[in-house]
């Protein structure tokens, strides 16, 4: 897939420059991108002016500044008692004597030995972990104006709605994926009750998936594996289902 398309909001942190002499920070398009780190640009201006700011002006790129939460404190668990041991029960003396000898056939020849049945190989998986973090990130023209609302299907679970009339989506999907193969649904529901806000194939809903990180406040999706749009144009409920491939 290519990795820029035309106008993309993408919620994005592009380029940490690494440290140097002067006290200056890093702009890409405008946008101060300090703390982001292993990011390349390709077909970019870089600038650096007298305090030391580096300024990068890449097409097809966009930084947008979010909060990261911090993870949760891990919680304390008290550790549960050993069960005790079975008590002793006394056996009456007459069960413990020894039976009375019987007579035993005479023995034959050994019976023959069952073959062993072959294993079977292992299975062939994924990797035992993701190496790489994915997240999904949503981008409209104008909120509101495609009265679309998208449902996020992870591996045949809901995940969550995606809303038309609120503001721009960017979100960590990696605990929701397994390593390998994993089956991604979106399906947009027309909202429009009555009149129509819109017409026009220029007002885009847009969801795209795929490989990033996150630096310095900001998110950046350097290897997209999946597209997904509803327009303002379209009238019927639009479902698709994409393969999502992790690593």
């Amino acid at each position: 897939m290519p990795r820029t398309f035309p106008r993309a909001v993408l919620a994005a942190a592009v380029l940490a420059a690494p440290a140097v002499a002067l006290a200056g920070s890093v702009y890409l398009n405008g946008i101060k991108i300090d703390g982001v780190t292993n990011q390349r640009f390709e077909k970019a201006t870089v600038r650096i002016d007298e305090q030391g700011n580096i300024y990068i002006e890449a097409q097809g790129y966009a930084a947008r500044v979010m909060s990261v939460p911090a993870p949760a404190a891990p919680v304390a668990t008290t550790p549960t008692p050993a069960p005790a041991p079975p008590a002793a029960v006394a056996v009456p003396a007459s069960a413990t004597k020894e039976p009375a000898p019987q007579a035993v056939p005479a023995a034959g020849p050994p019976p023959a030995a069952s073959p062993t049945p072959a294993t079977p190989p292992p299975a062939v998986t994924g990797p035992a972990r993701l190496t790489q973090r994915y997240w999904l990130v949503t981008e409209q023209s104008v909120p509101g104006m495609t009265e679309y609302d998208i449902d996020l299907y992870l591996n045949s679970r809901w995940v969550r709605k995606l809303r038309n009339n609120e503001e721009q989506v960017v979100m960590d999907i990696t605990k929701n994926l397994l390593p390998g193969d994993n089956t991604v649904t979106l399906i947009a529901h027309k909202s429009a009750v009555g009149s129509r806000r819109s017409v026009s194939a220029q007002h885009v809903f847009r969801v795209i998936m795929g490989e990033g990180n996150e630096g310095g406040g900001n998110v950046m999706i350097d290897n997209p594996l999946i597209r997904f749009q509803a327009t303002a144009a379209d009238t019927q409920d639009i479902t698709k289902e994409f393969t999502l491939t992790t690593r």
